[in-house]
Protein backbone atom coordinates (compact mmCIF):
# COMPACT_ATOMS: atom_id res chain seq x y z
CA UNK A 1 0.00 0.00 0.00
CA UNK A 2 1.66 3.31 -0.80
CA UNK A 3 2.45 5.69 2.00
CA UNK A 4 1.98 10.00 1.52
CA UNK A 5 4.68 11.41 3.40
CA UNK A 6 4.07 15.46 4.27
CA UNK A 7 6.21 16.82 1.23
CA UNK A 8 3.69 14.82 -1.08
CA UNK A 9 6.28 11.85 -1.52
CA UNK A 10 4.38 8.58 -2.59
CA UNK A 11 6.59 5.58 -1.17
CA UNK A 12 5.39 2.14 -2.75
CA UNK A 13 7.14 -0.98 -2.90
CA UNK A 14 8.13 -1.64 -6.52
CA UNK A 15 7.15 -3.71 -9.43
CA UNK A 16 9.59 -5.05 -12.19
CA UNK A 17 8.34 -2.45 -14.67
CA UNK A 18 9.74 0.18 -12.72
CA UNK A 19 12.89 -0.70 -13.45
CA UNK A 20 12.73 1.23 -16.09
CA UNK A 21 12.52 4.49 -14.60
CA UNK A 22 14.74 3.34 -11.78
CA UNK A 23 17.90 2.74 -14.49
CA UNK A 24 18.58 6.50 -15.73
CA UNK A 25 19.46 7.49 -11.90
CA UNK A 26 20.87 3.98 -10.84
CA UNK A 27 23.15 4.45 -14.34
CA UNK A 28 24.37 7.74 -13.31
CA UNK A 29 24.89 7.21 -10.12
CA UNK A 30 26.80 3.95 -11.08
CA UNK A 31 28.76 5.66 -13.77
CA UNK A 32 29.73 8.68 -11.48
CA UNK A 33 31.69 6.22 -9.01
CA UNK A 34 31.19 8.46 -6.20
CA UNK A 35 28.60 7.08 -3.61
CA UNK A 36 28.15 3.36 -4.24
CA UNK A 37 30.92 0.52 -4.68
CA UNK A 38 28.88 -0.87 -7.83
CA UNK A 39 31.29 -1.12 -11.18
CA UNK A 40 31.19 1.96 -13.18
CA UNK A 41 29.83 0.05 -16.28
CA UNK A 42 27.18 -1.93 -14.59
CA UNK A 43 24.39 -2.95 -17.24
CA UNK A 44 21.06 -3.10 -17.21
CA UNK A 45 20.14 -6.32 -16.44
CA UNK A 46 23.17 -6.73 -13.73
CA UNK A 47 21.76 -3.58 -12.03
CA UNK A 48 18.48 -5.21 -12.10
CA UNK A 49 19.42 -8.11 -10.40
CA UNK A 50 21.05 -6.22 -7.60
CA UNK A 51 18.03 -3.80 -6.96
CA UNK A 52 15.17 -5.92 -7.55
CA UNK A 53 16.07 -9.68 -7.43
CA UNK A 54 17.95 -9.66 -4.60
CA UNK A 55 16.71 -8.09 -1.98
CA UNK A 56 13.99 -8.89 0.09
CA UNK A 57 12.05 -6.05 -0.88
CA UNK A 58 12.45 -2.84 -3.09
CA UNK A 59 10.58 0.47 -2.85
CA UNK A 60 10.21 3.49 -5.26
CA UNK A 61 9.41 6.90 -4.21
CA UNK A 62 7.12 9.04 -6.45
CA UNK A 63 6.81 12.79 -6.78
CA UNK A 64 3.61 13.71 -8.91
CA UNK A 65 3.51 10.45 -10.11
CA UNK A 66 7.40 10.37 -11.55
CA UNK A 67 9.51 7.86 -10.02
CA UNK A 68 12.59 10.04 -8.15
CA UNK A 69 14.15 7.62 -5.79
CA UNK A 70 14.51 3.96 -5.00
CA UNK A 71 15.16 1.63 -1.91
CA UNK A 72 15.83 -1.31 -1.12
CA UNK A 73 16.14 -3.56 2.04
CA UNK A 74 18.00 -7.25 2.53
CA UNK A 75 19.47 -9.21 5.02
CA UNK A 76 22.45 -7.92 6.06
CA UNK A 77 24.18 -11.30 7.39
CA UNK A 78 22.71 -14.67 7.84
CA UNK A 79 22.27 -17.00 10.63
CA UNK A 80 22.84 -15.60 13.84
CA UNK A 81 23.28 -12.16 12.24
CA UNK A 82 19.63 -12.15 10.49
CA UNK A 83 18.30 -9.89 12.65
CA UNK A 84 19.75 -7.09 11.24
CA UNK A 85 18.91 -5.39 7.72
CA UNK A 86 20.99 -3.24 5.46
CA UNK A 87 19.34 -0.65 2.67
CA UNK A 88 20.47 0.77 -0.51
CA UNK A 89 18.94 4.31 -1.59
CA UNK A 90 18.82 6.39 -4.64
CA UNK A 91 17.48 9.59 -5.53
CA UNK A 92 17.51 10.93 -8.99
CA UNK A 93 19.36 14.10 -9.51
CA UNK A 94 16.19 16.45 -10.32
CA UNK A 95 14.66 15.64 -7.14
CA UNK A 96 18.05 15.85 -4.72
CA UNK A 97 17.26 18.66 -1.60
CA UNK A 98 13.65 17.96 -1.90
CA UNK A 99 13.81 15.53 1.12
CA UNK A 100 13.31 11.83 -0.82
CA UNK A 101 16.33 10.51 0.97
CA UNK A 102 15.34 11.42 4.21
CA UNK A 103 11.24 10.05 3.70
CA UNK A 104 12.88 6.52 2.13
CA UNK A 105 15.40 6.09 5.04
CA UNK A 106 12.49 6.71 7.87
CA UNK A 107 10.07 4.93 5.61
CA UNK A 108 12.79 1.52 5.79
CA UNK A 109 13.11 1.78 9.28
CA UNK A 110 9.33 1.17 9.92
CA UNK A 111 9.13 -1.30 7.10
CA UNK A 112 12.18 -3.16 8.68
CA UNK A 113 10.66 -2.89 12.13
CA UNK A 114 7.41 -4.65 10.11
CA UNK A 115 9.98 -7.36 8.99
CA UNK A 116 11.26 -7.94 12.05
CA UNK A 117 14.49 -7.12 12.12
CA UNK A 118 15.72 -5.44 14.99
CA UNK A 119 18.82 -3.03 13.81
CA UNK A 120 19.59 -1.52 10.49
CA UNK A 121 23.10 -1.10 9.05
CA UNK A 122 24.82 0.61 6.24
CA UNK A 123 28.05 -1.00 5.27
CA UNK A 124 30.04 0.90 2.96
CA UNK A 125 29.17 4.77 3.14
CA UNK A 126 31.87 6.55 1.21
CA UNK A 127 33.38 9.33 4.10
CA UNK A 128 33.47 11.34 0.83
CA UNK A 129 29.22 11.19 0.53
CA UNK A 130 29.31 14.42 3.15
CA UNK A 131 25.28 14.26 2.25
CA UNK A 132 24.32 10.93 3.26
CA UNK A 133 26.75 11.02 6.08
CA UNK A 134 25.09 13.79 7.75
CA UNK A 135 21.40 12.52 6.91
CA UNK A 136 22.21 9.26 8.57
CA UNK A 137 23.46 10.61 11.60
CA UNK A 138 20.98 13.08 12.15
CA UNK A 139 18.38 10.05 11.59
CA UNK A 140 20.28 7.83 14.46
CA UNK A 141 22.88 6.03 12.63
CA UNK A 142 26.15 5.78 14.29
CA UNK A 143 29.65 5.07 12.65
CA UNK A 144 30.07 1.57 14.18
CA UNK A 145 33.11 1.53 12.10
CA UNK A 146 36.08 3.07 9.82
CA UNK A 147 37.22 1.40 6.39
CA UNK A 148 40.43 3.30 6.00
CA UNK A 149 40.80 4.24 2.27
CA UNK A 150 38.16 1.58 1.46
CA UNK A 151 36.73 3.83 -1.34
CA UNK A 152 38.29 4.69 -4.66
CA UNK A 153 36.45 7.73 -5.42
CA UNK A 154 36.98 8.95 -9.08
CA UNK A 155 38.39 12.74 -8.56
CA UNK A 156 39.71 12.43 -4.78
CA UNK A 157 41.46 8.63 -4.95
CA UNK A 158 40.88 7.17 -1.60
CA UNK A 159 38.95 7.75 0.73
CA UNK A 160 37.58 5.94 4.03
CA UNK A 161 34.33 4.42 4.44
CA UNK A 162 31.93 3.99 7.27
CA UNK A 163 30.30 1.14 8.62
CA UNK A 164 26.91 2.76 10.15
CA UNK A 165 24.51 1.45 12.40
CA UNK A 166 20.96 1.80 13.92
CA UNK A 167 19.14 -0.52 16.67
CA UNK A 168 15.55 -0.31 15.82
CA UNK A 169 13.92 -1.66 19.05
Amino acid sequence: MPTETSSAIVIREATFVDFDSIWPFFEAIARAGETYAYARDIDKASAFSLWLEQPRTTFVAEIEGRIVGSYYIKTNNHGPGSHVCNCGYMVADEARGRGVAREMCLHSQTHARQLGYRAMQFNFVASSNVAAVALWSKLGFATAGVLPLAFEHPVLGFVDAFVMYKPLV
